[in-house]
């Protein structure tokens, strides 16, 4: 994000009528739409905020079809065919990354790497050699060894070649150029807050206007309109991210541990400044209140292998782990013929959301697609209490949509230092309350207008976090990403005085 200019494509302003309306302006919908372009179809892609500004923009950014130890527990739960045809379609991805490069013009600091998931744990040595075997017989580029250039000794590690790095905001800004010198629509600060579909078309619903399209595709990480509950079987999952120059110690591959924690390392270089970007601190969303500890953690890592610089770079990003490790792609539920989604990523979206964009415009494009089956997203079986939850919504969201202020008294919000948030309880209400660096309170309801769930605070990113679901608020109670598209409800607070510092 700092080293990428800030786009300003405009919004929608007034009803449009395309092909394919697409929802969500990461790698996947940028991909998808480009892919479908191509075809001939005329598309338009809405993005609530600023394109590639959200998890793509926010990754250690490496392009690998080497995803931990995978292959060898993909073929026993789901068999090598699926799992052959996993690795297949993201080393596809790879060189499809590529292909569009060469033939847009796309500078992106794409760069040939190796991958590997490395081992320091002797036990593990076992699971390395079977994965390494699995890989191998399923056709992959992997090998077997127990040296790499890391500052540490290893075990053994499983080694993929033919892999990348790259800078995927610029790569997605490369793919927006090229989307709209081809006729397509990019509109961003367009968030999309309702989907219907009949039997002939679509309509996209936004602040603005709507959008009339033959197909819709949600690729919005999870998808907000969800009659299928695919929330039901994907986990949101938070990481964080730290880059620490370096003059001397960068390694010439790209590392991911299979012990734990889990670390990932890569190198990056500016053209001045050479990096090491160091990954890991995972946890699911919502269930830890020492977040600001995971850079700390990290930087403490970092420094005691790659030199003592303090990191220059520092973020973080949501990602869905679906139920059985395969993203959801396809169809929105087994009757339509027009919506579609793709979620449930596992932390790899930047060549399964490549995956998903060649699944799907094939699909639309009335091809057959050899993945398709291994990534079908009406595997799932959704839980019977998706009815129940998905009236819920509604309820939250007709609640959020009348924008009451309610009125409550929670005196202990006083207590509150410059920078800190906290949910307190309000009678049976949930409220949170956040002082920001000026000394002022910013107070919301605690529930996700989601699904009802309570927020918990991201004392890292100074957000609001739902953990069961993956929403992101911001301090002021406005939704930073879904699947919730209506703002927490504003909460006046009683009783409250001038403010109390801890540390006056």
């Amino acid at each position: 994000m700092a080293t990428t200019p800030q786009t300003a494509y405009p919004c929608l302003n007034g009803p449009l009528q395309v092909d394919i309306a697409v929802i969500g302006g990461g790698i996947t919908g940028l991909t998808t739409a480009l892919l479908l372009l191509q075809q001939g179809a005329s598309v338009a892609v809405v993005e609530a905020d600023r394109i590639a500004a959200s998890t793509t923009g926010y990754t250690t950014a490496n392009l690998s079809s080497l995803h931990g130890l995978t292959y060898a527990s993909f073929a026993r739960h789901h068999g090598e065919e699926h799992a052959g045809r996993y690795g297949e379609a993201n080393e596809a991805a790879i060189r499809k990354v590529f292909e569009l490069c060469k033939h847009n013009g796309i500078r992106c600091d794409l760069e040939p790497m190796p991958a590997y998931t490395y081992a320091l744990d002797r036990k593990l040595l076992g699971e390395i050699e079977q994965e390494v075997e699995v890989a191998q017989r399923l056709g992959l580029p992997a090998s077997f060894t127990t040296r790499t250039d890391l500052p540490f000794q290893i075990a053994a590690a499983v080694r993929f070649d033919h892999q990348a790095m790259f800078h995927p905001r610029k790569y997605c800004l490369g793919l927006a150029d090229v989307i709209v010198k081809e006729g397509g629509h990019l509109l961003e600060q367009t968030p999309a807050l309702e989907i219907r579909a009949d039997g002939t078309s679509t309509s996209v619903k936004t602040p603005k206007g709507s959008i009339r399209a033959d197909h819709a595709v949600q690729a919005t990480q999870m998808p907000f309109h969800d009659p299928f509950g695919f929330f039901t079987a994907n986990f949101p999952s938070h990481s964080y991210g730290i880059a620490v120059p370096t003059e001397d110690r960068q390694p010439g591959g790209m590392y991911l541990s299979a012990d734990t924690p889990t670390r990932s390392i890569r190198p990056y270089s500016d053209g001045q400044q050479n990096y090491v970007i160091v990954g890991g601190e995972g946890h699911r969303v919502g269930k830890h209140n020492a977040t600001r500890q995971r850079y700390d953690v990290l930087q403490r890592w970092a420094n005691s292998y790659f030199g003592p610089a303090k990191a220059a770079f520092r973020w973080s990003a949501h990602d869905y782990v679906s139920a059985d490790g395969r993203p959801y792609i396809g169809r929105l539920t087994p009757e339509s013929d027009r919506l579609w989604v793709a979620t449930g990523f596992k932390k790899w979206g930047l060549t399964n959301g490549t995956v998903a964009a060649m699944i799907l415009s094939d699909r639309i494009g009335g091809r057959q697609n050899m993945w398709a089956k291994t990534f079908d997203s009406t595997r799932l079986e959704p839980k019977s209490s998706t009815k129940k939850l998905l009236s819920r919504q509604a309820e939250l969201a007709q609640r959020s949509a009348e924008h009451r202020i309610v009125a409550v008294s929670v005196p202990e919000a006083n207590n509150l230092a410059r920078g800190e948030g906290r949910v307190f309880a309000s009678g049976e209400s949930k409220v949170v309350a956040y002082r920001d660096d000026q000394g002022e309170l910013h107070a919301a309801s605690g529930v996700c207008t989601h699904m009802g769930c309570e927020v918990a605070f991201n004392g890292a990113d100074k957000t609001w976090d739902c953990p069961c679901h993956g929403s992101r608020f911001d301090t002021h109670g406005g939704v930073i990403h879904g699947p919730a598209t209506n703002d927490l409800e504003p909460v006046c607070l009683l009783g409250i005085v001038a403010e109390q510092r801890k540390d006056s």
